[in-house]
């Protein structure tokens, strides 16, 4: 397990670093000017030169690089330009607000698609399953933010049992807090959980036409027992890929979501400094989400490892 843990640990800080190479070459190093495109085509050359020194523009491309990287390590990100306050505050308070609505969406995703992979695969070629893959396969084709848009008509403006946009904060009220953000997590979780649904019942299948599924029913073990006691478990590896690829969807599909339900989160920061053309803030965010999305695979790989020990077998 430790040459195991040793090899992964090297691959996630090297794709690390390739993340921040590729992130500083797209964002500071291709052709343009960062300083004229943050100060607007009508300012002065003089402004655009000081905005240039400010940002550290009129240094070599490597020691802007080193520069940023060195800050990252010591928690220093820079100062946003738009709102003149320092970039890792911003990112930490939108996450308070990100980082649980991705996991409770994960949550409400995980929950959906193993029950109804699950059932389905159970009932193979039976009515419960014909109909469940119908519903998925329309889910899979509704995009989430016409499916958040739906909500809000639906709970919002007809039924009035949310609200239809906006963020409590998590210092006044908990239970308001989190009801802000149970219409967005369902947004979210609906397009995966119907992929990942249908992953789930294809690979729930394919355990079940295994020899040791046929030997644990002769052995007296109910269909469920041996579903959720056999079956899961050996079917968990396509599953958990899938998973770990719907995270990094959920991160970035709070772009857009957010904007739906005017959530001051990560997403809706990214927005805003696009538009604002707050480089500094657009760089950092963007390596924010390379990191989590590697974390995350990291964590798969992993897990891997605990659920089948083939894997970390095979590995050494």
């Amino acid at each position: 397990m430790g040459m195991f843990l040793i090899k992964r640990i090297f691959t996630l800080v090297a794709t690390l670093a390739g993340a921040s190479v590729v992130v500083f070459l797209v964002l500071e190093v291709l052709p343009g000017n960062a300083a004229q495109m943050l100060m607007g085509p009508d300012a002065s050359p003089e402004a655009v030169q000081a905005l240039a020194i400010k940002l550290g523009l009129d240094q070599a491309p490597l020691q802007r690089y080193a520069a940023w990287i060195g800050g990252m390590l010591v928690g220093d990100l820079g100062l946003s330009y738009a709102y003149s306050s320092p970039v890792l505050e911003l990112i930490v308070e939108r996450l308070a607000l990100t980082v649980p609505l991705a996991l409770l969406s994960m949550a409400l995703t995980t929950v959906l698609a193993l029950v109804v992979g699950i059932y389905a695969a159970a009932r193979h070629n039976r009515l419960g399953d014909v109909g469940l893959m119908s519903l998925t396969q329309l889910g899979i084709a509704v995009p989430n933010f016409w499916f958040a848009i739906l909500l809000i008509l639906l709970f919002s403006v007809h039924l009035q049992w949310f609200s239809a946009g906006g963020f409590a904060g998590w210092g006044e009220d908990f239970g308001k807090a989190m009801k802000s953000l149970l219409l967005p997590a369902i947004s979210l979780a609906v397009v995966q959980a119907a992929i990942l649904a249908r992953i789930t019942r294809s690979a729930v299948l394919e355990v079940l036409r295994e020899d040791f599924v046929r030997t644990a029913r002769a052995k007296g073990l109910s269909q469920r027992a041996t579903l959720w006691g056999h079956v899961l478990r050996n079917a968990m590896i396509p599953v958990l890929t899938v998973m770990g690829l719907q995270f990094a969807n959920l991160l970035a599909g709070t772009i857009v979501v957010e904007n739906v339900f005017y959530l001051p989160g990560l997403g809706r920061l990214i927005f805003q400094s696009i538009a604002n053309r707050d480089l500094m803030v657009v760089r950092n965010c963007v390596m924010l989400l390379a990191a989590m999305v590697i974390l995350v695979n990291f964590v798969v790989d992993v897990l891997y490892a605990v659920i089948d020990p083939r894997v970390k077998a095979s590995d050494i």
